[in-house]
C-alpha cells in the first residue's frame, strides 16, 4: 500500500523546489546575445546579486555550480603557495579547503566537531599568534548543509577586524543567500559566493561571487588567475566578456523570476517565513527526540539554522531506511547524511519555494514513517509545530 500518488515533493537541501512561474519563464526561444533586453537583464541581476550580498562591491555570475564558484572565489584573490585558514563546522567547509589545497595553495584548518558552529575567539587567537601574516585568507561557510549548522558571520568578522591582520574573510553563501540576513560589506566580507539552486528557487548551474574593494585589491597581485574565472575579463565592457562566452539565457530569465518573486514578498519577510518554518521542524523533532532515537546533530539551540536541519539516529535505526519509506510509500524525498554523518543522519531542507503546508507535510509524513517503521519517538511532533506556527502566524 502506497500514498504518494501526486507532485513528489522534494525537502532535500539543494536543488529545492522550483516555483511554477520559475520554469515558465525558462520557456521562450533563444535570442542574439548581444540583444539590448539580454544586456539590460544582465545589468539587471548583476545589481540584484549586489543587493542580495548586502555589498557596494562588485557582482559575477558563472555558469557553475557552488564547487565553480568555490574556485572562482580563491582564483581571483590568492597565488601558488600562498595560506588561507579554513573554519571547519562540516563537511562543505572542508570541501572549500580541499578545493584550494588542490589549487596550490597552503591549507590550514581550524578544527571543528560537526556538531558546533565555529568559535569566533578561536579564530581570533589564530589570527593573533600569525605574527608573520602568514594566512592570506579566511574561508568560512555560513550554513554548511552536511551538518546543519549556522555560523555567526558577522562575529567571525568583528573578531578577524580586532586583530588588525591582513587576512581576506571569505565566505561561503550558498545554503543562507535569499533565506537568511547577509550582509556582506557590514560584516567585514570580502568575498562571498553563492548558487542558484537553494534559497533562490532557480535551477543548479549558475554560480555567484561578490567582491569589496580589498578583494579587488588583492586581484591585481594573484597569480591563479584563469581565462575563464577571472574578475578582470568579466569587467570588460562587451556582454560576451560578463560570461566569458555566450550567456545562460534561459537560466537567467529563471533567476529574474525568482528574485521578483522573492523582492515581491520582501526580504525581511521571506527570512521571516524561513525562521518561523524552520523553528516549526525543530519543535517537531524535539518531541520526537524524547523516545531516544533521534537528536540533532547540532548541539547548541542558536547553531541550528533555519534551511537545513540534520537529525541523527541512534545506534540500529537505520536513517535510509527511513527515508526509503519517505519516498517510496509517500513521495517526499528527505536529504541523505553526508561527511560524518553519512548512514548516521537524515536531513530535512526548509530553505526557497516552501510554505506551511510543504512543511507540515512533511513533518507528518516522517512522523507517518517512524510510526510505520517502529522507531521510537516522542507523539506529537506535528501537533508542536501546528501549535508553534498558530501562536504567532495570527489574523
Amino acid at each position: 500500500m502506497v500514498v504518494r500518488a501526486g507532485r513528489e515533493f522534494l525537502a532535500v537541501p539543494g536543488p529545492t523546489n522550483i516555483p511554477d512561474r520559475v520554469l515558465q519563464a525558462m520557456q521562450r526561444p533563444a535570442v542574439e546575445l548581444y540583444s539590448k533586453p539580454l544586456i539590460a537583464l544582465t545589468d539587471s541581476l548583476l545589481r540584484d546579486l549586489k543587493r542580495l550580498f548586502g555589498t557596494e562591491g562588485r557582482s559575477y555570475i558563472y555558469i557553475a555550480n557552488g564547487h565553480g564558484a568555490w574556485e572562482a572565489a580563491l582564483t581571483n584573490v590568492l597565488s601558488r603557495g600562498e595560506k588561507v585558514l579554513v573554519l571547519e563546522s562540516g563537511k562543505f567547509g572542508l570541501d572549500w579547503g580541499d578545493a584550494a589545497a588542490r589549487l596550490g595553495i597552503e591549507v590550514e584548518v581550524l578544527q571543528g566537531d560537526h556538531r558546533h558552529a565555529i568559535r569566533p575567539a578561536e579564530v581570533e587567537a589564530r589570527l593573533r599568534a600569525d605574527k608573520a601574516g602568514s594566512i592570506k585568507a579566511v574561508l568560512a561557510v555560513q550554513v554548511d548543509t552536511s551538518s546543519s549548522v549556522v555560523n555567526d558571520i558577522a562575529a567571525i568578522g568583528k573578531a578577524i577586524r580586532s586583530v588588525r591582520h591582513g587576512a581576506l574573510f571569505m565566505v561561503d553563501a550558498v545554503a543562507s543567500l535569499g533565506c537568511m540576513p547577509f550582509e556582506m560589506d557590514a560584516w567585514g566580507v570580502d568575498v562571498a559566493m553563492s548558487a542558484s539552486q537553494k534559497g533562490l528557487m532557480t535551477p543548479p548551474g549558475l554560480g555567484f561571487v561578490a567582491a569589496s574593494d580589498r578583494a579587488q585589491h588583492a586581484h591585481q597581485k594573484a597569480d591563479l588567475r584563469t581565462p575563464y574565472w577571472d574578475w578582470t575579463t568579466r569587467d570588460g565592457d562587451s556582454h560576451y566578456q560578463k560570461y566569458s562566452g555566450t550567456p545562460p539565457e534561459h537560466l537567467m530569465y529563471a533567476l529574474r523570476e525568482a528574485l521578483d518573486m522573492l523582492f515581491a514578498e520582501e526580504l525581511d519577510n521571506a527570512f521571516l517565513r524561513h525562521r518561523l518554518l524552520a523553528e516549526a521542524v525543530r519543535r517537531a523533532v524535539d518531541v520526537w527526540s524524547k523516545g531516544k532515537a533521534l537528536e540533532f546533530n547540532i548541539v547548541e539551540a542558536p547553531e541550528r539554522s533555519d534551511t537545513v536541519t540534520a537529525v541523527r539516529m541512534a545506534d540500529g535505526c537505520n536513517p535510509e531506511t527511513l527515508r526509503d519509506y519517505c519516498e517510496g510509500k509517500c513521495g517526499v524525498v528527505l536529504g541523505r547524511g553526508i561527511g560524518k554523518l553519512n548512514g548516521k543522519a537524515f536531513r530535512i531542507a526548509h530553505m526557497g519555494h516552501l510554505n506551511a503546508p510543504m512543511v507540515l507535510g512533511t513533518l507528518g509524513t516522517i512522523e507517518m514513517a517512524l510510526r510505520a517503521l517502529g522507531i521510537p519517538h516522542g507523539a506529537g511532533g506535528v501537533q508542536a509545530a501546528t501549535e508553534w506556527l498558530g501562536d504567532r502566524v495570527k489574523p
